[in-house]
């Protein structure tokens, strides 16, 4: 099911953001809770400290993600000096990888790799240079065997990690304990597509419940970053 919808919400997405461009400073009027963007009950604990928590749930093996990562980079640079990005990796499509996936990004974490040199790469190891894809050239057909740690492991030579490194940190107990923790919050925060944006805990949107492209969304994302700011 995963599958089928992971390729139509790129789909959706090719189509929305064919017609966005940079971001306006104008913020629509009325964004409705529960259309727009949805509350999170209870609201999720942050990471990031005295900053306002934009989240990206997403995975490496999902189409859309990959299609949306530039506009998510354009997302990151119009946060305001009081707001901070991070990323969860969610697995709910073991049918394509998704956990190894998540165990890679909790993985390269783990070992001290800058993610500005790992997220893109990743992405174009499964999406442009298919060294790590989950499908066979046609595009249909998932492969298999599906990329193993192993795989990845040698993927993560050239930024200087011994492949025996890789694979025990990736088996280790504390990255078992990161991704149980990242499903739990996945869950909790109600997200069943991705790339699904978390804002400082509390609430849930997409490019589609935005409106349909990136533009929206990244206003949406700013609208609840400045309402957090005047609650705090």
């Amino acid at each position: 099911m995963f599958q089928n919808f992971s390729r139509f919400a790129a789909g959706v997405l090719i189509v929305g953001l064919s017609a966005s461009g940079a971001v306006h400073a104008q913020v629509p009027g009325t964004w409705e809770a529960g259309k727009n963007y949805f509350l999170i009950d209870p609201p999720q604990p942050t990471q990031s400290g005295n900053k306002i928590e934009v989240t990206e749930v997403f995975s490496y093996g999902c189409p859309a993600c990959n299609f949306s990562s530039p506009y998510i980079d354009k997302l990151v640079k119009s946060l305001p000096p009081n707001a901070a990005m991070n990323y969860v990796p969610a697995a709910f499509n073991p049918a394509e990888d998704w956990p190894l996936f998540q165990r890679t990004f909790f993985t390269a974490q783990a070992l001290g790799l800058e993610l500005d040199k790992t997220h893109h790469a990743m992405f174009d190891a499964v999406w442009k240079t298919h060294e790590l894809s989950t499908m066979e050239p046609d595009g249909r057909t998932l492969k298999k065997p599906q990329p193993s740690v192993d795989d990845v492991a040698k993927f993560f030579v050239r930024f200087g990690i011994k492949p025996e490194d890789f694979v025990a940190t990736a088996s280790s107990f504390s990255i078992n304990t990161k991704m149980k923790q990242a499903d739990a919050y996945v869950k909790t925060c109600g997200v069943d597509v991705t790339p699904t944006i978390i804002v400082n805990g509390k609430y849930r949107l997409t490019t589609t419940s935005a409106g349909g492209d990136w533009d929206k969304a990244t206003q949406l994302v700013l609208f609840l970053v400045a309402r957090e700011a005047g609650a705090k």
